[in-house]
């Protein structure tokens, strides 16, 4: 009995040796997984496509205290972006000279009003969210405005404003997602 519990053990341990060098060869690949509800969960493939409106990236947050709180409250894990923060996965929402603004309502881009935007004044803890310094801003040819795109919880630019373009690490497309409709301007 003893024998065969080694070799179960042997199995298991030679299995996810197999799934771990798998899913980092996928990942070389450009084969990418969401699991926060800032965009829909599910399987994402890098592509080379440009940075545009309606595009999803994985970003690096900038090394700002903004981030440090999220990180230390939970909001964004940890990684090996500078700061230690984790990637985090965004919709375009703005770029170059479009007019943001961040009101109690949500937030215009151009004068429309993004469905789910309204900052929220405390997290699910109680806590008081962060604001973004300004309400009304236009965006710069090296900014871009970062929303989560189903979830009207989401970490996004609301809270952080506008990030750099070079934050930007990759465009990625949708293989296969599933749960909310993503947000639309109306």
């Amino acid at each position: 009995m003893k024998g065969l519990a080694k070799k179960a053990g042997i199995a298991i341990a030679v299995s996810a040796l197999a799934l771990l060098i798998q899913g980092a060869f996928l990942y070389m690949l450009g084969a990418r997984i969401n699991t926060t509800l800032s965009i829909p969960v599910g399987l994402y493939w890098r592509v080379s496509d440009p940075v545009t409106k309606g595009r999803y990236v994985m970003f690096c947050p900038p090394p700002l205290e903004v981030f440090d709180k999220a990180k230390a409250r939970g909001y964004i894990g940890a990684g090996f972006c500078p700061g230690g923060y984790g990637y985090m996965m965004k919709q375009v929402a703005a770029t170059t000279d479009d007019r943001v603004e961040v009101h109690s309502d949500g937030v215009r881009i151009n004068g429309r009003l993004l469905d789910d935007s309204a900052p929220l004044r405390a997290d699910s803890g109680g806590r008081v969210m962060p604001k973004f310094q300004a309400d009304t801003y236009v965006l710069s040819e090296h900014q871009l405005l970062l929303m989560g795109d189903c979830n009207a919880r989401s970490f996004d630019a609301r809270y952080f404003g506008p990030v750099q373009r070079r934050q930007v690490k990759e465009v990625i497309t949708p293989i296969f997602t599933w749960g909310q409709p993503t947000r639309t301007a109306r």
